[in-house]
C-alpha cells in the first residue's frame, strides 16, 4: 500500500470543525458541531484529491497524539467507512502514520480493535443529528484494498478536473 500526503483539519476530541481554504491554504472555522461529540481521531483530507462530493477525499488518521490543524502527515490507508450524507457519497478513509513502527501491525481496518471501529461508526452516525436538514447513512466497512482504490480514483478525478 502506498503512502500519501494528508492535511489534518480537526484534532481528535475536538467539536470545532475547521476547513482548509484550498485557494489560500488558510484554516477557517466551519462550525462547532451541534452534538456533544468530539472527533474520534484526527480528521482531514488527502492533498490533490477530489472525492465524490466535490471536496478533497476525507481521511481519519489514527495516531497516538493529535496534531494542529494545517499540519501535513504521510499516511497509509488501511480501510474505509462507506457512507453518504445529504450531499451524496461521503466515504471516510481510515489511515495510520506511514513510517511509524507503532502502526506497522495495522495493515487493514480489521486490525483495529472492534471498539475503535464502533466509536468511529457511532460518531459519524450521529454527529449531524441536531443540524437542520442534515443526515448521514453509514453503510459498511471496507478494507485496505478498497481504501487504496478510492484514494487513487480521487487523485485521478482531481487531475482530470484540473485540480
Amino acid at each position: 500500500m502506498g503512502a500519501y500526503d494528508a492535511v489534518i483539519e480537526i484534532p481528535r476530541g475536538s467539536r470545532v470543525k475547521y476547513e482548509v481554504d484550498h485557494e489560500t491554504g488558510r484554516v477557517f472555522l466551519d462550525r462547532v458541531l451541534y452534538t456533544t461529540f468530539g472527533y474520534p481521531s484526527d480528521y482531514g483530507f488527502f492533498e490533490n484529491t477530489l472525492g465524490e462530493d466535490g471536496d478533497p477525499l476525507d481521511v481519519l488518521v489514527i495516531m497516538d497524539h493529535s496534531v494542529y490543524p494545517g499540519v501535513g502527515a504521510k499516511v497509509r490507508p488501511v480501510g474505509v467507512l462507506k457512507m453518504s450524507d445529504e450531499a451524496g457519497g461521503d466515504d471516510k478513509v481510515v489511515a495510520v502514520l506511514a513510517k511509524d513502527p507503532r502502526w506497522e501491525h495495522i495493515q487493514d481496518v480489521s486490525d483495529l480493535g472492534e471498539f475503535q471501529r464502533k466509536e468511529i461508526e457511532h460518531f459519524f452516525e450521529h454527529y449531524k443529528d441536531l443540524e437542520p436538514n442534515k443526515w448521514v447513512k453509514v453503510d459498511e466497512w471496507a478494507g485496505a484494498e478498497e481504501a487504496e482504490r478510492l484514494v487513487k480514483e480521487a487523485f485521478e478525478r482531481a487531475a482530470a478536473e484540473g485540480h
